[in-house]
């Protein structure tokens, strides 16, 4: 069995960065996964438990040094990772508060996922809401206008998709033509 050594993780890094896009803490948990494959793997080969952890504790030290030196470099960078993001979620109809809480676990800082979300070509809250209704073929863009029943339904259904209650009333009040235009 190898040794996992820095050549062997920035490699890694590397590989995992010209398929993906990556925050730094992201690229840290990929080498942290790849460090925790390479344990098992040695321990299986009947190497010893001690020096196992030994390793893998200087390869995780390692990752996390290769992870800011990617950052450093520009390979990394977690505020254009969060911007692209936040435009691709939100013009594909995700709310704020689910694009900001996918922000926060892919590893963004908190202020740079607020930040993304303001950003000039990030779609706003209305917009992201009326892309969600046309997906779901509600509102503005069902079959035929809603009983109260299912005005209550829809409701919900924006709601569990984190989007608010003035901002849903207000995108199941247009019409199907002012929605359109508004989605350009």
């Amino acid at each position: 069995m190898p040794r996992i050594d820095d050549a062997a993780l920035h490699e890694a890094a590397l590989a995992h960065l010209a398929r993906f896009s990556a925050t730094e803490a992201g690229l840290r948990r990929v080498l942290a996964n790849r460090i925790r494959r390479w344990a098992r793997e040695a321990g299986q080969g009947g190497r010893d438990a001690e020096e196992i952890a030994a390793e893998a504790a200087r390869a995780t030290e390692a990752a996390a040094r290769i992870a800011r030196r990617l950052v450093e470099a520009g390979a990394v960078d977690d505020a254009a990772f969060a911007a692209s993001r936040a435009r691709r979620l939100r013009g594909s109809g995700r709310s704020g508060r689910a694009t900001l809480a996918h922000l926060l676990q892919k590893g963004v800082a908190p202020p740079l996922a607020a930040a993304a979300l303001e950003g000039e070509e990030v779609p706003d809250e209305t917009h992201a809401c009326l892309v969600a209704c046309r997906r779901r073929r509600i509102g503005p863009f069902a079959a035929a206008a809603p009983d109260p029943d299912t005005r209550r339904k829809w409701l919900a259904t924006l709601a569990r998709a984190g989007f608010g209650g003035e901002v849903a009333r207000r995108a199941l009040a247009m019409s199907r033509d002012e929605a359109v235009e508004r989605l350009g």
